[in-house]
This record gives C-alpha cells, sequence and structure tokens, in this order.
C-alpha cells in the first residue's frame, strides 16, 4: 500500500496542487484546511507523513506539531513544516517544535516530493526492499509470502498486511486506531475489536509449529511485535 500523505493547507490551490503532485507520484493524500481538521484526521488514520502549514485558523501549524509529538502514537511520525517565513528564528522555532523538515514558500512541486521521499526513506528505511525479516520471520511482499525459521506460514490478506506494518518497526507499540487505518484503510468503517480477531489469527498462525509468541499486546495501547517478551 503506498503511503499516505496529510496536506494541512488553508490555501486551496497550494493544497490542490500538494495533492496532484504527490498523487502524481504514487502517494495517497489527504487534505485538512485548519488546524482542528489535521487533529482531528489523524484520530481517524494517521498518516505516514505529514506536511504542514504553519499559518493556519483555529489553530497554528506550531502548536499541532507540538500536540502530535506529545502523543504517543504519533511522536515519531514525519513532519514538513511549511510556511512563508523565512527567518532563521522562525525555522529553528519549527524545528523545536518537532519539525523534521522544513520548506520556505514559493517551492517547486518537484523539491517537495523529493524532501517527502528522502524524509520517508529515512523514517521507514526497513521498508525500503521486498523483504522484511525479524525473529526469524520471513515477509516477502513479492510473492507474498512469509515463513518463519524456515516454515512456511499461511496467511490470508488482511494477516499478511496487519504483519507487514508491525514489522515495519518492531518493538513499537500500535494502536488499534492505527492498524485499523493502515490495514483496512480510514476511508472503511471496521469494529476496533475486528483487529483482535486476526492479532489471534495471526498469533494462531505464526505459533502453528510451537514457536515462541512474539505479537505482544500492551493492555490499553495496542499491539507489537516484540521477540524480546519471551
Amino acid at each position: 500500500m503506498s503511503a499516505l500523505i496529510l496536506i494541512v493547507e488553508d490555501e486551496s490551490p497550494q493544497a490542490e496542487m500538494l495533492r496532484y503532485n504527490l498523487e502524481k507520484e504514487g502517494f495517497r493524500t489527504v487534505v485538512a484546511d485548519t488546524g482542528e481538521a489535521a487533529i482531528q484526521r489523524v484520530d481517524v488514520e494517521i498518516p505516514d507523513l505529514v506536511v504542514l502549514d504553519w499559518m493556519l485558523p483555529e489553530r497554528s501549524g506550531i502548536d499541532v506539531c507540538r500536540e502530535l509529538r506529545a502523543r504517543p502514537e504519533t511522536k515519531t511520525l514525519p513532519i514538513i513544516m511549511l510556511t512563508a517565513r523565512g527567518e532563521e528564528g522562525d525555522q529553528v522555532l519549527g524545528l523545536e517544535a518537532g519539525a523534521d523538515d522544513y520548506v520556505v514558500k514559493p517551492y517547486s512541486p518537484r523539491e517537495m516530493v523529493a524532501r517527502v521521499q528522502a524524509l520517508l526513506r529515512r523514517a521507514h528505511p526497513e521498508a525500503a526492499g521486498p523483504i522484511n525479516e525479524y525473529a526469524g520471520v520471513v515477509l516477502d511482499r513479492e510473492t507474498h509470502k512469509v515463513t518463519r525459521n524456515g516454515t512456511a506460514i499461511n496467511l490470508g490478506p488482511t494477516s499478511f498486511r496487519l504483519l507487514e506494518v508491525l514489522m515495519e518497526r518492531p518493538g513499537r507499540v500500535y494502536s488499534r486506531d492505527r492498524l485499523l487505518g493502515r490495514v483496512w484503510g480510514g476511508d472503511v468503517f471496521v469494529e476496533p475489536r475486528t483487529v483482535d480477531v486476526h492479532i489471534r489469527r495471526l498469533r494462531k498462525a505464526l505459533n502453528g509449529d510451537g514457536g515462541a509468541d512474539i505479537v505482544r499486546t500492551v493492555r490499553g495501547a495496542g499491539y507489537a511485535l516484540d521477540a524480546g517478551k519471551v
């Protein structure tokens, strides 16, 4: 599944220009035109990266950035601050608020796409290739096959995607809402408890040969792939 980019921009022409150029490069996009709308959108589905305008109605981009950094589930979310402010002090303030990168208007669409791609590579270096491996589990995205210690594991499409997301960052706790957004998509209504059902199926499949359980349940928080739990 392609990366989801949240564009937080109250100037419609700017937002549409960003949307067009990012989608042309294969990204999925959603747009919020206020700070509050951005937070509400993140509550529905956590994106893979946020392009965040500094000057927004209701709440500034700085405030939104600080709130995202204060939340455990979004504290490492890649954020590019976008603004017409060009003074060095303003750039420092944006970065101190938690932004990973800072782009000053006007900018070229090619520059923005390049910065998005570069930041996603830095944030998810393990997703660069088709094969991911952790604690004896090997997931091949190209062949859609999974093995554990050399033994084939049969997974349905949803369980495969669930494992794929968990393997992106072993040890990181993914909330049910985060998994719903990444696996099922934010535009599809699925009961949060559905995640629990698929986690049980995934556990059963991974532990079929008597292997140790590497899926950790964090009460009130979510799930993580964690070989250190055993």
